[in-house]
Formats: structure tokens, C-alpha cells, sequence
């Protein structure tokens, strides 16, 4: 085959994402244990920006607060058209992810404060509510056609609920101080956006403008600012039309291949630099260690699943289209991919407290790694028997 068309058709390919993310880690994680580590942690503290306007900062900050917003314009963007015309336009399947999220962080944090309540690591019971999105979404993508459509949604729009869930968290539990001054800013800026749709502003640069002051007012006021992207994404306008291709779904396009192939593997890169120490690996089995795997792997699947089922059989949401209760199974599974999410509230959590953080990040890189697997694995089988039945 020509060099250059296997290369596009691999990039055009529902795996490729997911694969290039998981060399990504592999990359990094072997840099973070090599002689290389230090020299590339220095580059992601390294200041960079410009003292105007208060915006110089880390590498590392520019790429999970600038770069990752991004990442959320694009699927809050894929949400907002499942909600208008997909598979989340009933009230009936777009209620369910919010149940589901609701269950997926109540869950979590009951079982790591079995574990930790009185403890030193009480105060990290945040820790496995969150659902890292990027690398749930990179594994199922991973599956493509054996996965039905509304359960990659589903676990999208589970995962933003989540992750919204985990912004207020952190707000309200973990924040020294908001500034009430920059928040109320970002609540205007947010009805301008609003103000637009109504309006039927069709030109997307009237939307990108006041989204980079909505980024920059929620991040001043001490809010994760990758909620930007999502709010951004809910005010471009839309239609239920198959006909004339809407704002929305230009901007959906031309951010997709950008944001599989560039800010993830970056993102990927600068965040699984974990150096491991003997003390780390000890940690796993201490009660930090264990609340927050059993946390992630069994709180995610019971949450989900449990509060999934309560909904249906109170016939207030419906199961996602071709799909079945294997398949919630393994999304729960996915969605205890804790990773950079949980690892950045293990650090609020534990602040000037190294030794904790590093088994924290141990533990989560464990509980992530499990739940990939076995999500990836049961959601594979889902798939086999599907296209069993079929043929039969």
C-alpha cells in the first residue's frame, strides 16, 4: 500500500486517536523514569505568557486550562447536536447521564471515606469522583463500530456531567478563595454568549471572541476554566436540519482533527509523567491506596449502574439506544478513569504533603489502568456477541 494512504487512512480511522494517546503515556512515563525526567518537568513549570493582563503561566497550566478548553468546546459541541437532533433529543436518554454521573461521584466518595473517614486521607474524598474524559473517551473511541453511537455519547455526556460535578467540588471544598469580582464577570459574559443564539448570530467569530474573555474571567476567578469550552459550545447556534450545515456543526468539524490528533497527545504527554518510587508502590495497599481503587474501579461501575437502573425502573430515562446493560457495565468500568482529574484534586487535598500525593498518584494510575482494561475488554465482548446475534 502507498505510504501516504495508509497514513490517511489510519488517521481517518476511529482508532488512531486512541492509540497515538496511549503511546503518549507510554512516552511520557518512560521520560518521567529516565534521566530525562527533571529537564522535562522543569519545561512544563517554566512560566511562560505576558505580565499584561495577568497571564503568565506554566506550561502545564496554558495546556489542562487553555488547551483543554478546546477539548471541551469540541464535546460539549457533540453534545449540544445529540441534544437538538441525536441520541440525547428524548428527555428520556438525556436524563439518564445525569443520573448516571449523580451515582458515578456519590458512590466513589461513600467508599473512600469507609476507608479514610478519621484518617490523615479523610480530606481526599474527592479524590475518585472525578472521570478523567479525554482518556474514557480515547478508549471507547478505540472500539469504533463495536460500540453502538448512543453509548460513546452516553459516556460523553455522563463524563461532562461528571466533570462539571468535579468543578464544584473543587470549588466548594477545595478553593482558598473564589473572586466573586472575575465570576460574576464570567456569568455576563456567559448570557452575552446566550444573548447571541437568541439573536440568531450565525458568524462564529462573534462567539470565539467573548469565549476567550469567558476563559480568561473563570480562570482569574479561581474556577477550573475548561468549563468555558462547554458553555461556549451550548450558545453556538444550531438547527434539526440535515439539509443546511449549522454554525455548530462547522466549528464540530474543523476542531476535530486538531483536538484528537494535537491537544490530546499533548495533554497525554505533560500529564502521565509519573515518576515511581518504592514508596508510592507501598502506598497502593494502605488505606489511601485502597479507597481510591476501590473508589474508581467499584464505585464508578455500582454508581453508574445503580442509579442508572433506579432511573429506568422509575421510568423517568431509558436505556441508549442498541445498547444493553453489558454495555453500561463497561461504560461504568471507563468511567473510572480517574487520572488527571483525580490526580489534580489529590493535590488540593493534600497540599505540602509530597509523600501522600506521590501514593495518591500511584494508587489513581492503578484504578485508571483496571478500569481501562476491563471497560475496554467488556465493551469488546459486547460488541462480539452483537455482531453474533446478527449473523444469527
Amino acid at each position: 500500500m502507498n505510504l501516504s494512504l495508509y497514513f490517511k487512512k489510519f488517521f481517518s480511522s476511529n482508532q488512531a486517536s486512541g492509540i497515538i494517546l496511549i503511546f503518549c503515556v507510554l512516552i511520557s512515563l518512560l521520560i518521567a523514569n529516565s534521566s530525562a525526567g527533571e529537564g522535562f518537568q522543569r519545561f512544563l513549570d517554566k512560566e511562560v505568557g505576558t505580565q499584561l493582563f495577568h497571564l503568565t503561566y506554566p506550561v502545564s497550566i496554558w495546556i489542562n486550562d487553555g488547551l483543554m478548553a478546546v477539548f471541551f468546546l469540541l464535546v460539549g459541541l457533540e453534545i449540544k447536536r445529540e441534544l437538538v437532533e441525536g441520541e440525547l433529543s428524548s428527555f428520556k436518554n438525556a436524563s439518564l447521564p445525569i443520573f448516571a454521573a449523580v451515582g458515578g461521584m456519590l458512590v466513589p466518595a461513600v467508599i473512600y471515606s469507609i476507608f479514610n473517614s478519621g484518617t490523615e486521607y479523610g480530606s481526599g474524598w474527592g479524590i475518585p469522583m472525578a472521570t478523567d474524559i479525554a482518556f474514557s473517551l480515547a478508549i471507547v473511541s478505540m472500539l469504533g463500530k463495536k460500540v453502538p453511537n448512543s453509548i460513546k455519547i452516553f459516556l460523553a455526556a455522563l463524563a461532562i456531567v461528571d466533570d462539571l460535578g468535579a468543578i464544584l467540588v473543587i470549588a466548594i471544598f477545595y478553593t482558598e478563595q473564589i473572586h466573586w469580582t472575575y465570576l460574576l464577570l464570567s456569568f455576563g459574559t456567559a448570557a452575552l454568549l446566550f444573548v447571541l443564539n437568541f439573536l440568531k448570530v450565525t458568524r462564529i467569530i462573534f462567539y470565539i471572541i467573548p469565549g476567550l474573555f469567558l476563559w480568561y474571567f473563570l480562570h482569574h476567578s479561581g474556577i477550573h476554566a475548561t468549563i468555558a469550552g462547554v458553555l461556549l459550545a451550548f450558545s453556538i447556534p444550531t438547527n434539526e436540519s440535515n439539509v443546511e450545515i449549522s454554525p455548530l456543526e462547522k466549528l464540530e468539524h474543523q476542531l476535530h482533527f486538531p483536538v484528537s490528533f494535537l491537544i490530546m497527545p499533548i495533554f497525554a504527554l505533560t500529564n502521565t509523567n509519573i515518576a515511581f518510587s518504592n514508596e508510592m508502590v507501598a502506598g497502593a495497599t494502605s488505606t489511601l491506596g485502597l479507597g481510591i481503587i476501590c473508589g474508581l474501579v467499584l464505585g464508578k461501575l455500582l454508581g453508574i449502574n445503580l442509579f442508572s437502573l433506579i432511573a429506568i425502573k422509575l421510568k423517568i430515562s431509558s436505556l441508549p439506544q442498541n445498547s444493553n446493560w453489558t454495555h453500561m457495565i463497561g461504560v461504568g468500568l471507563l468511567a473510572g478513569i480517574g487520572f488527571t482529574m483525580s490526580i489534580f484534586i489529590a493535590l488540593l487535598s493534600f497540599k505540602d504533603e509530597i509523600a501522600i500525593q506521590d501514593e495518591a498518584k500511584f494508587a489513581i494510575l492503578i484504578a485508571s489502568f483496571l478500569a481501562a482494561v476491563t471497560g475496554f475488554l467488556i465493551l469488546s465482548m459486547a460488541g462480539k456477541n452483537n455482531e453474533a446475534e446478527e449473523e444469527n
